[in-house]
C-alpha cells in the first residue's frame, strides 16, 4: 500500500532529485513544533514507515498527539535504523539466526529468508580479560589469550558475517561497542535507499544509550527483541513521557565529566524516570562537550530512562568533523535537520519543547564524587568516602552495608608478594581500573588521568605492586592521543599500561588477583575494595574477592590506587609520601579543566579518527587469518561446548498451541529488590563447583579450560547451569548467600539448576516470586532464556526493570506484577504454597488474572503483556517462534 504522506517528500538539494526526505515541517501541525525532540524522530519514522498495516495512520496521528496520549498507555511502533550487538549478546543472536533457518527449513520454507533486513553491526568487545598487567607485554597477552580461549567463538561469528546479508562484524582489538558506535558508526543523518532520515539504533546492550549523546535516539533492549528488529519487526512501544532535564551554570573547576553524571544519577533515581524518556536542554548543556554528554546518556541504565537524548546541535556537528566523518555528509547531516526542524540551539529558549514534567540541575553545584559501595546510584561526594565506607562496615549487610563487627574494623592482615612484605585491610584498594565506554570515550577525563599521573610520577609517587591496575581504552584513538600528548609512559610507570581494548574490569573480566592477596582477604574476611571507572558496581560483579567496588572518574581512581586505601580523606591526608619525605597531597597534583582542555585541544584531531578507523575491520592480524566455512546452513558440531543448537524451536508446529493455565507450580526461588541481571544470568567465572563445571569437566574440559559465561553464551547447556548461578545470590528460602534453592519434595537443599532438574523430570511447572526492579541492570537475553530452559513458567515481582520485563515476554514466560499496594508480604506468600494461574482464553493487554495456591488462598495479579503485538508474541510461544512461523508460511 502506498504511503499516505508521500505529499511531503521532497529533495533535500533540488540538483541530487533521488536523494529524498519527508519534509515534517510542511505536515503543517502546530503539534509538531511543540514535541520534544526524541519524539520527533519516532515520529519521522511512523511517517516513513507507514503502511497503513504494521504503522497505521492513527499510529502517527498519536505521536503527533503525544502532549494527550503519553499518558495513556498507548501503544505504537518505531521502526529504529540499525541495530547494534556486542559478542556477549551478539553470537546467542547469531545462534538463533542459524537455528531458525533450520527451523525455517524443516517447516517447509525458505531458510534465506532469515536475514537482518534492518543493518547490523556487531563489535567483538566483551571477551578479553586482564589476565596480564603491569607488563609491557600485557595487552598482546591478553589478546593471544583471547583468541585463544574464544577461537571456535570468533568463527562462528565469522561465518555468520559471511552467511547473512546486512551483518557487519567489528573485530576483536577495535575498542568498546559504545565508544566506536560513537566515534565511528554513528552516522546522525541516515542516506539510505534514496532517503535522508534520523539516526536512530536499538542495542542488545543497555549501554546503547550512550549513543543519545550525540543525537541518535537508542536504547538498549533484550536479544529477542533486536533479532525481531533485525528482521525487519518494529518495535512496540508505550508512548513514552518525556522529562526535561534543564542544565544550568558551569561547572567548577576540579569536577569531572563522571562527577556530574553520578550526580545525575543518583537525581534521576530520585526523580523517578524508569519507563521514560529523559530529555536535556537548557544553556548549560552547551558547556558541555559531546563527550560528556555521551557520558551522561551512558549511564542512563542506572537511572532507569529508556533513553537519555540530547537534540544534535552545532557542538554535535563539530564533533562530526573532529572525528574525522566525510565533510559532504556532515554538511547534508546539517541541511536536513534544518529542514526537519531538528537541529537545536540550547540557548535559544524559544525553542525548548513540551515536556511531561521539568527538573532541574545546577552544574556549578556538582562536586568530585565516586558511587558505591554496591549500586551506581549511590552517590558519595569524595570528601565523604572516608567516613561512608566506615560506617558501611558496620551497618547491616544491604546496599550499604556489610555487618562488620565493630573490634574487626582495623583488622590487619600481613602478606608477602613478591619477596617484599605487605598489609591489607578493610579498604584496602587491590584492583584499579581505568576501563567502560563511560569515561574512555571522553579525551577531557581520559587526558586528565594522563597530567594526574604525570604529576604524580614527578612528585616520587608510586603505586603498590600487588594492586591489580590497568587501562583498557574504548578505541585505539585514545591510545594515540595520550601517547601524542606525552602521557603514556607516566601511565605506564604507575602501572597503568594499555591491556586491551574491550569491556574487561567493568563487566567482570578482572583476571585473577595475586594469590597471596586472594589469601589474605579470605583469611581476615576483609571488605578489599576495587575502584573503576565504569558503570556497573553491583555485588560479584567486578570480582569475587572485591565485596565493596566504587565508580569514580579516570584521575580519582589513580589517586586511589595510589593511596591503597579508600579510607582517606584527601583534603586533610596526603597521598603518599615521596623519597625526599615530603608529604604530596591530591590538590598538589590534580590538572585543571583549563589545562587539560589545552592539551585536548593540541592533541584530540580529526587525522587521528581517520588514521584508526580507515582499518578498523582489518587490522587484526589473527581475526583475518581465521578459517570460517560459508555455508548458508550452520554445520554444528556436537563437540562443541561453544556453539549448540538451542531447544527453543524443538517440535514446532505451524499451527498456533492455545496457552494452557500453570498447575500446581512450585516455586524455585523467591527473592527480595532488586534483584539484577548480574544474579540471574550467567556472568563472570564459571565455579568449579558449580552445575556447569561439572557437565564441562563431563565433556573432558579441565578448569583452566572452563572460560567465562559470557564467552560461553552459545551453548544453552552451559548457560541454563549457569542461570541463577551468581555467589551472592540472596534466596529468602536460604538464610545464606549462594546459588541454591530447596526442592521441596524432598526437602534438600540443592543447586538452583539441579532442583529445576527434577521439577522437571517430574512434570512440575515453576514460578519464581521476586520484590521491585526485578531484573534491573544490563540487557541480558539469557536472564530470560536460562529461566526459560530451567522450567519457569512465570515470574511474579513488584515491578519489572524495562528491557528484562520485555525479554521475559520474548521467551515467552509470563510476567505477573502484583496489584498496586500488595506485594508476597501483604498477602502472607511464603513461597511454599503451590500456585494455579488462571489463562484466559481471551486475553487483553495489562488485564488481571487469578491465582490460586494450595492453601486455599486466591489472589489477583496483573499479567503484564502490555500490548497487542505482545499477546502475540505469547500466544506464539515466543517472539522468535511468530517470525519463523511468519518467514516459513
Amino acid at each position: 500500500m502506498s504511503n499516505p504522506f508521500e505529499k511531503i517528500v521532497e529533495p533535500l538539494d533540488p540538483k541530487q532529485p533521488l536523494k529524498k526526505f519527508f519534509n515534517l515541517s510542511k505536515l503543517g501541525d502546530e503539534r509538531y513544533t511543540r514535541l520534544p525532540f526524541s519524539i520527533r524522530v519516532l515520529l519521522e519514522a511512523a511517517i516513513r514507515n507507514c503502511d497503513e498495516f504494521l504503522v497505521k495512520k492513527g499510529d502517527v496521528e498519536n505521536i503527533l498527539n503525544w502532549k494527550v496520549m503519553q499518558q495513556k498507555n498507548v501503544e505504537v511502533p518505531f521502526r529504529p535504523a540499525r541495530v547494534i550487538l556486542q559478542d556477549f549478546t551478539g553470537v546467542p543472536a547469531v545462534v538463533d539466526f542459524a537455528a531458525m533457518r533450520d527451523a525455517v527449513k524443516k517447516l517447509g520454507g525458505d531458510p534465506e529468508k532469515i536475514n537482518p533486513i534492518c543493518p547490523a553491526d556487531l563489535v567483538i568487545d566483551h571477551s578479553i580479560q586482564v589476565d596480564f598487567s603491569r607488563q609491557p607485554d600485557s595487552l598482546q597477552k591478553n589478546q593471544d589469550l583471547e583468541f585463544e580461549r574464544n577461537k571456535e567463538r570468533f568463527e562462528f561469528l565469522k561465518w555468520g558475517s559471511r552467511a547473512f546479508k546486512n551483518l557487519r562484524i567489528i573485530p576483536p582489538g577495535s575498542g568498546i561497542i559504545h565508544q566506536v558506535n560513537l566515534e565511528y558508526l554513528a552516522r546522525v543523518v541516515m542516506d539510505q535507499d534514496g532517503y535522508y532520515y534520523p539516526d536512530s539504533v536499538v542495542g542488545t546492550d543497555s549501554h546503547t544509550t550512550m549513543i543519545d549523546g550525540l543525537g541518535v535516539l537508542g536504547w538498549g533492549v533484550g536479544g529477542i527483541e533486536a533479532e525481531a528488529v533485525m528482521l525487519g519487526q518494529p518495535i512496540s512501544m508505550v508512548l513514552p513521557e518525556v522529562v526535561g532535564y534543564k542544565l544550568v551554570g558551569n561547572p567548577q573547576p576540579l569536577v569531572t565529566s563522571t562527577d556530574i553524571v553520578l550526580t545525575i544519577t543518583k537525581h534521576l533515581r530520585q526523580v523517578g524516570v524508569v519507563g521514560k524518556f529523559v530529555e536535556f536542554f537548557g544553556p548549560g548543556v552547551a558547556q558541555l562537550s559531546i563527550a560528556d554528554r555521551a557520558t551522561i546518556a551512558n549511564m542512563c541504565p542506572e537511572y532507569g530512562a529508556t533513553a537519555a537524548y540530547f537534540p544534535v546541535d552545532d557542538i554535535s556537528i563539530g564533533y562530526l568533523i573532529q572525528t574525522g566523518r566525510d565533510k559532504e555528509k556532515v554538511l547534508n547531516t546539517k541541511k536536513y535537520l534544518e529542514a526537519v526542524g531538528m537541529l537545536r540551539d540550547f540557548k535559544n529558549s524559544s525553542q525548548d519543547p513540551d515536556f511531561t514534567q521539568v527538573v532541574e540541575l545546577d552544574l556549578h553545584t556538582v562536586v568530585p564524587c565516586c558511587s558505591g559501595p554496591k549500586r551506581p546510584q549511590d552517590k558519595v561526594a569524595v570528601s565523604d568516602m572516608k567516613k561512608d565506607f566506615e560506617t558501611c562496615l558496620g551497618a547491616k549487610q544491604g546496599f550499604k552495608g556489610f555487618q562488620i563487627t565493630p573490634d574487626r574494623h582495623n583488622s590487619i592482615v600481613k602478606f608477602n608478594f613478591e619477596g617484599c612484605d605487605f598489609e591489607l585491610t578493610h579498604g584496602s584498594v587491590v584492583i584499579a581500573a581505568i576501563t567502560s565506554c563511560t569515561n574512555t570515550s571522553n579525551p577531557s577525563v581520559m587526558l586528565g588521568a594522563g597530567l594526574l599521573a604525570k604529576k604524580a610520577v614527578e612528585a616520587g609517587l608510586t603505586v603498590k605492586p600487588y594492586i591489580k591496575t590497568s587501562l583498557s581504552p574504548g578505541s585505539g584513538v585514545v591510545t594515540y592521543y595520550l601517547r601524542e600528548s606525552g602521557v603514556m609512559s607516566y601511565l605506564s610507570q604507575l602501572g597503568f599500561d594499555v591491556v586491551g581494548y574491550g569491556c574487561m574490569t567493568c563487566i567482570g573480566n578482572s583476571g585473577p588477583l595475586p594469590e597471596s592477596v586472594v589469601e589474605a582477604i579470605t583469611q581476615g574476611d576483609l571488605v578489599a575494595v576495587g575502584v573503576l571507572s565504569g558503570n556497573r558496581n553491583f555485588e560479584g560483579r567486578v570480582h569475587p574477592n572485591t565485596r565493596a567496588n566504587y565508580l569514580a572518574s579516570p584521575p580519582l581512581v589513580i589517586a586511589y590506587a595510589i593511596a591503597g586505601t579508600i579510607r582517606i580523606d584527601f583534603e586533610t591526608e596526603p597521598l603518599g609520601i615521596n623519597a625526599s619525605g615530603k608529604k604530596i597531597f591530591l590538590k598538589d597534583i590534580w590538572p585543571t579543566r583549563n589545562e587539560i582542555q589545552a592539551v585536548e585541544r593540541q592533541f584530540v584531531i580529526p587525522g587521528m579518527f581517520k588514521e584508526v578507523y580507515q582499518k578498523i575491520e582489518t587490522v587484526n592480524k589473527s581475526w583475518n587469518a581465521l578459517d570460517a566455512p560459508s555455508d548458508k546452513l550452520y554445520t554444528w558440531n556436537p563437540k562443541s561446548t561453544y556453539i549448540k543448537s538451542p531447544p527453543f524451536f524443538d517440535g514446532l508446529t505451524l499451527a498456533l498451541q492455545t496457552p494452557k493455565t500453570i498447575e500446581s507450580a512450585y516455586v524455585l526461588l523467591s527473592f527480595g529488590d532488586s534483584v539484577t541481571t548480574d544474579h540471574i544470568s550467567p556472568a563472570g567465572n564459571i565455579a568449579r563447583n558449580s552445575p556447569a563445571a561439572r557437565y564441562l569437566t563431563s565433556r573432558g574440559l579441565t578448569p583452566r579450560e572452563f572460560n567465562s559465561y559470557g564467552s560461553r553464551r552459545g551453548n544453552d547447556a552451559v548457560m541454563a547451569r549457569g542461570t541463577f548461578a551468581n555467589i551472592r545470590l540472596v534466596n529468602k528460602f536460604i538464610d545464606k548467600q549462594g546459588p541454591q534453592t530447596i526442592h521441596f519434595p524432598s526437602g534438600e537443599i540443592l543447586d538452583v539448576f539441579d532442583a529445576a532438574e527434577r521439577y522437571k523430570q517430574a512434570g512440575h511447572p515453576l514460578i519464581v516470586l521476586a520484590g521491585k526492579e526485578y531484573g534491573a541492570g544490563s540487557s541480558r537475553d539469557w536472564a530470560a532464556k536460562g529461566p526459560f530452559l530451567l522450567g519457569v513458567k512465570a515470574v511474579l515481582a513488584e515491578s519489572y526493570e524495562r528491557i528484562h520485563r520485555s525479554n521475559l515476554v520474548g521467551m515467552g514466560v509470563i510476567p505477573l506484577q502484583y496489584l498496586p499496594g500488595e506485594d508476597a508480604g501483604t498477602l502472607g506468600l511464603t513461597g511454599r504454597e503451590r500456585y494455579t494461574i488462571i489463562i484466559p482464553e481471551k486475553l487483553k493487554p495489562q488485564m488481571n488474572v487469578q491465582i490460586k495456591l494450595d492453601t486455599g488462598k486466591t489472589f489477583q495479579a496483573i499479567m503484564r503483556f502490555d500490548t497487542d503485538v505482545e499477546l502475540t508474541y505469547f500466544h506464539n510461544g515466543g517472539i522468535l517462534n511468530y517470525m519463523i512461523r511468519k518467514m516459513a508460511s
